[in-house]
Order: structure tokens, then sequence, then C-alpha cells
């Protein structure tokens, strides 16, 4: 679900995507909060935090640094991403998942919490990356 950076050829939508989230994905192709709170910022790294209760969504944000999430307590979320897929999760406490972008490559979706448990996760990404940061 990677692309080339910010191609806007390859962000597609599909049809069925309301058109709230359509439009958001275009408008929010550089937005470098991958998180809710920025809870950490040094030379290295970044520290975001997500807490979504249910039916409660992170907008449209874009990874391009290498990073991984790691879930807090159970739960379930749908994304859209910039291919035009949409896709459903479901998390476990712990559950871990690094990621790792090539030059230019880069990752543009959103999260909506549709568990019925608040949806919680740590990220951390690496600044040393093949990329350079967006601003947050």
């Amino acid at each position: 679900m990677t692309s080339t950076l910010f191609d806007v050829a390859d962000i597609k939508v599909d049809e069925s995507w309301p058109e709230d989230i359509k439009a958001e994905i275009f408008t929010n192709q550089r937005n470098g909060r991958v998180g809710h709170e920025l809870v950490s910022d040094t030379d290295d790294v970044r520290g975001w935090r997500i807490a979504r209760a249910p039916g409660e969504r992170v907008g449209f944000h874009c990874h391009m640094l290498n990073y991984f999430r790691v879930a807090i307590n159970p739960g379930r979320s749908v994304s859209h991403y910039a291919p035009g897929e949409t896709k459903v999760a479901d998390y476990e406490p712990g559950t871990t998942r690094h990621f790792e972008f090539k030059e230019n490559e880069f990752m543009l979706h959103d999260l909506t919490n549709i568990g019925d448990t608040e949806l919680m996760f740590t990220t951390v990404e690496f600044k040393n990356s093949p990329n350079p940061p967006l601003p947050v």
C-alpha cells in the first residue's frame, strides 16, 4: 500500500467512500501527524499516542518514516488507503507491526474505531529513515 512520494496520480478513491472522505485524502496528503497526540519529539524519534473511542476517527495522515506501532488494548478499525483500498483490522494487546519505507515511498490512510472498546496505540517513528520527516 505504499506509493511514490506525493504523486497525486497514485491517490485513488473508491467511489463508494463518503464524499468527505474522498475530499480529505487529497487535502491531507502531506499531513505528518500520524497520531492524535505527539508525546515525544527528539532528533532521532517521534512518539505518538492514539486513543479513539468507538466511532472516533484519526483523519488522513501520511507515513513516510520507518516506524512501529503497538496496540495497547483489543480493538477493531477500518482504514481507507491512497490506492483506493479499504481494510478492516483486529488488534490484541501487544500486537506490534513494523513498517519500512524506501526513498520516496509513503502510506496515506485514515483510521476509524469500529469496535466497542477504546482503540489505543503507541507509534514510534524513526527520523533517520530514507525520507525526511513531514512537519507536524
